[in-house]
Formats: structure tokens, sequence, C-alpha cells
């Protein structure tokens, strides 16, 4: 019975992903909340079912645990370093990256000081906010928070972020066009029209189309054994160092390896690379979800850590347009990057279409890219300069 057992909670694990990915594309309104907020509300809402299955618990931590060294040499396959707009990229990683480091150590001492493991959950932020969900989970697993404050964090995450990308969407944009005194948009060519109306219809399409075909097949054999190879490596720069160092040097070195792989031509030529490692990030997603426990909730502590997220996300914001507008970038930019930090990268081509500003589909891309590359680390540091405060 206990195999049964695993098996189907590994196949709900493995195969409601794909379900719920399916929804969204055939229900606009779902795929409006998104399928990471559909799968976080499914596995605390499993996790919290009136059932006793002793089995549940090792299948979350092989989900959980196999789920991101897998998933970030595949993202991070997909980097991209142009040197187009790379003046205007580079000013708003760096506002960007310093806006979050900021906001984080702000809304740390104000209210970050009082939920446990708080220098920890700041660290998972920065990283979030400047390489998405991929960093949040990578650096959980440096530091291994409590599954119980990790998945409330993501979960006011979710609410907040979408309040933020809402804002944006209805009148930020406005609003900050008119601070920044900019009244006309900027024209395009007929070749910078097409290539990206091209990448935004990229973007759109479904990405796992295919995948099962004798091509796709091949490619996820490519993807996953460049993959192992990244850990392998990773795993052996830890020999030198004792046990306790272990994750932390395995993490970092599977994100470094992940992306110098990215230079190798036939590891630029996996397209589904990406998209394989963001279905690992939802197994992962609702596999940590369904170990929240409503039970032990604490609302004193809940309260604390919505309004260190809610400065951490607005904070940035507000840091961030400041920085962006002494260093001369225009107002559109400046959203679109915010929201490639704040929400992640898959966000750009729905905020650049709100925008009508389709040149700065790049910058915003562009930005996305280093935060994949470099969130890990910089989340790292942030949670070690937060421990001394």
């Amino acid at each position: 019975m206990s195999i049964i057992n695993y098996v189907i909670i590994g196949a709900i694990f493995c195969l409601a992903p794909a379900g719920v990915i399916w929804l969204c594309r055939r229900f606009p309104l779902l795929d409006n909340i998104g399928p990471m907020m559909i799968l976080y509300a499914l596995g605390m809402l499993i996790g919290n079912m009136p059932l006793d299955i002793p089995e549940m618990a090792l299948v979350q931590e092989i989900a959980t645990s196999a789920s991101i060294p897998l998933a970030i040499p595949m993202m991070l396959f997909c980097c991209r370093f142009t040197r187009s707009d790379a003046s205007t990229q580079l000013k708003v990683v760096i506002s960007g990256f310093l806006s979050v480091a900021i906001a984080v150590a702000v809304g740390y001492v104000l209210y970050g000081k009082h939920i446990p493991e708080g220098d920890k959950i700041g660290g998972i932020m920065a990283g979030m906010y400047t390489g998405g969900m991929l960093n949040a989970a990578a650096i959980q697993a440096i530091f291994r928070v409590e599954e119980q404050n990790y998945i409330m964090m993501c979960s006011y995450d979710i609410v907040i972020s979408f309040l933020y990308l809402v804002f944006l969407v209805s009148v930020g944009y406005k609003m900050f066009r008119r601070l920044y005194g900019e009244k006309v948009q900027a024209t395009l060519t007929d070749s910078e029209r097409v290539e990206l109306e091209a990448q935004i219809a990229e973007a759109k399409r479904n990405p796992y189309e295919g995948l099962w075909s004798k091509d796709g097949l091949k490619e996820l054999a490519k993807i996953l054994g460049f993959s192992f190879v990244v850990i392998a490596l990773a795993a052996a720069t830890t020999l030198p160092f004792d046990q306790e160092w272990f994750m932390v040097i395995f993490i970092l070195m599977i994100s470094v390896l992940g992306v110098l792989f990215a230079f190798f031509k036939p590891v630029r030529k996996l397209e589904r690379s990406f998209d394989i490692g963001m279905y690992l990030i939802y197994i992962f997603s609702i596999a940590m979800a369904s170990m929240a426990d409503f039970s032990e909730l604490r609302l004193a502590d809940g309260l604390n850590q919505i309004l260190f997220l809610t400065i951490t996300v607005f904070g940035s914001l507000l840091l961030h347009s400041i920085f962006c507008r002494v260093m001369r970038v225009d107002a559109d930019s400046m959203t679109v990057s915010s929201v490639s930090f704040i929400n992640s990268p898959p966000f750009v081509p729905m905020m650049v279409a709100v925008l009508k500003n389709k040149r700065t589909l790049i910058v915003g891309l562009g930005a996305g890219i280093v935060g994949y590359a470099l969130g890990n680390q910089f989340g790292v540091i942030i949670a070690s300069l937060l421990e001394r405060l």
C-alpha cells in the first residue's frame, strides 16, 4: 500500500502543473492569476486536508530537494548577453539591485527582525526580487529555512506582487511618465518592429508543444545531460570544504556553471531548457506549499512578514524610479525592468504591450537575465549583511 501512496503523491506533484498550465491556457481568467499562484493554493489545500499519509513527507523532501539543482542550470542555459542597449541595461541593473538591497535592509530593521529567520527571509527576498522564484527556491535550499516560514513568505508575495503589477498596469506607468516629463514614446524601425513582435509572439507560445515528439525527446535528453554535468561539476567543487558549506557552495557553483555553459553553442541551441526548468519550479512550488500548516500560523509574524514584503516591493520601486531618473533612464525602461525584477522576466512582454513601447522589451529581458545569473549570490550576501544589523 505504501508504494501505491508514493506513486500517487508523486504523480500529483508531477502532473498537477501540467493540468494547471492547460487550464490557464484555456481560460483567460486563470491565466491572469497565473500557474504559480494556483499551484501554491493547491499545494496548501493538499497539505491541510484531514488526511494522515506517512509517505507524504518523503515525497515532499525528494520533490523539493531534487527539483532546484536541476532547474537552476536549465533556466540559466537560456542566458543571452548582447551589446544592444548595453548602457541602459547596465544602469537599470545597478539601480535595481541597489534599490532592492536598500529596501530589504529598511524593511528588515523595521519588521524583519521580528519574524523567525528574518535575516534569511530577507536574503531570499533579495534574490527573488532580482532573479525571480528560481533564485528564491535556490536560496531557500542554501539556508534551509523552515518550510512554514518560506511558504508564508511566498504566499504573501503572490498577493503583494499582484497588487504591485495592478498598480503599474493601471496608473503607475502613466504616473512615472508624467514625473519623468516624458510625453513622446520612442519610434521603431520596421526591422526592429518585426524582430520585437517575433519575440513577444515567442514569449506567448506554448513552450511544451512537441516536447514528446522524437525531436523534443532528443532535446530533453540533451538538456538533462548538460544539467547533470553541471550538477556533477558543482558537487566536485564542494569536496575540499566542510559539510556545513556543502549546500551554499553547491548551489552557487551550479549558478556560475549554468551561466558559463550558456556560452557554448550546443547549449545555446536548447530552446526548451528554460521552460523545462520552469516546470520543475512548478513541481517545487506545489510540493513546498503542501508543507504549510495553517494550524501553526502566527498572526503577529504574518503581519510583520506582510509589512516586510510590502516595504521591499514598493520601496524598491520608489528607489528604482529615483535612481533611474538620476541616471537618465527613460520611464518605460525603468518600469519594464522593475517588473522584470519583481515579477520575473515572463511578465515583461505583457508590460511592454501595456506601454506600447516595444523597444523596452530587450532592456527588460536583459535585466532579468542578469537577475537570474546573479540573484543567488546577491541573496546570500544580503542575508549575511542583515545578520549583522
